[in-house]
């Protein structure tokens, strides 16, 4: 019987690198047959699947996006859930799934292993904002692109006298803004973690414009000023309910501007965080992810998710991987925040 696998929810350097992973140690080591499944759970539900042989794998772990395609469809929506997953992965000969994704993508895998379907999670997000794993694959790429654009954005700043406000990517934590935000220099970083009111931000800016230095403001797309009860929010939801995010620097940036006099300008960083080739760091994880899940496979683990502990990798299940967000602890922010304003 076959092991298939999927990468679903948004796409994110190190996806190849795991299909790599899983194909070599699953063919070499375990003398197993491989298949990809097209465009995430909906290759799942339509039963669209392609060969993953070690031909097909060759030199893509330097690759970004991820050679199977990705969607955001959720297998319960418009369908008999389980039971056409159950029906497909019967007659095209799959007897168990390695998924990789985020919080949707493995929510959906808890439900159809709860209906009986063998499945292993890989996580994958670049927010980093899985419980049960110290770090996800994708965070450290989106990370070093951030601060590569705040260091330019730093150097336009600084020849207009300008603010510059650069919004990353962070739906419901703020590791990229935070990691990134210190590594550019950054005079305030702006998380989900961390209601922050309009005339502190203003403070900060003030305070770095009296020393003749142009602000450069990094913030979360999932920030919220203590005057707002949602994150900021104009295209609708996504297909597993959630508001699709993006904004908020441009909202920030003209209020900067009226209250200090400084002209400031906004840069969404969006989806290029998302591109581009993978780091050296997270090749190497998402290699050792997909061995290790490969390995939980044939070690029949059903309903978990590898992980990263230290520097070893594990495992946790599907409970304490969705519990709850790996969120930015007090102390790191705090930490941080001595170097704002």
């Amino acid at each position: 019987m076959k092991i298939g696998i999927l990468t679903s929810g948004g796409d994110c350097p190190g996806l190849n690198a795991v299909i790599r992973g899983a194909v070599l140690k699953g063919t070499e080591i375990y003398g197993r047959e491989l298949v990809g499944f097209r465009d995430g759970w909906r290759g799942v539900v339509e039963g669209d699947i392609i060969p993953l042989g070690r031909k097909d794998i060759q030199g893509i772990s330097k690759e970004g996006g991820t050679i199977l395609g990705t969607s955001r469809t959720n297998p319960f929506e418009g369908t008999n859930g389980a039971e056409t997953v159950r029906e497909n992965m019967e007659r095209l000969g799959v007897d168990s799934l390695i998924a990789i994704g985020g919080e949707g993508t493995l929510a959906a895998a808890k439900r159809l292993t709860d209906a009986g379907i063998k499945i292993v999670g890989v996580p994958k997000t670049v927010d980093n904002d899985l419980s049960g794993t110290d770090y996800t694959f994708g965070f450290d790429t989106a990370t070093q692109i951030a601060t590569d654009a705040m260091d330019r954005l730093r150097t336009t700043g600084d020849s207009h006298g300008r603010c510059m406000v650069a919004e990353v990517m962070g739906r419901h934590v703020g590791w990229i803004a935070l990691h990134s935000g210190m590594a550019a220099g950054a005079h305030a970083i702006l998380i989900p973690e961390q209601k922050t009111s309009m005339d502190q931000i203003v403070e900060w800016v003030t305070s770095v414009r009296d020393r003749g230095r142009a602000p450069l403001i990094v913030v979360a797309e999932g920030f919220t000023l203590d005057t707002m009860d949602d994150a900021h929010s104009e295209r609708g939801l996504d297909a597993f309910g959630r508001p699709r995010l993006g904004g908020i620097g441009d909202m920030l940036a003209p209020e900067i501007e009226a209250r200090t006099g400084l002209e400031t300008r906004s840069t969404t960083l969006g989806h290029i965080q998302r591109g581009g080739t993978p780091s050296a760091y997270d090749r190497v994880l998402a290699t050792r992810y997909g061995m290790a899940a490969v390995d939980s496979i044939v070690n029949e683990r059903w309903g978990r998710m590898v992980s990263l502990q230290g520097t070893e990798i594990t495992h946790v299940g599907f409970d304490e991987a969705l519990g709850k967000l790996n969120t930015v602890p007090q102390s790191r922010y705090d930490e941080a925040a001595i170097l704002f304003g």
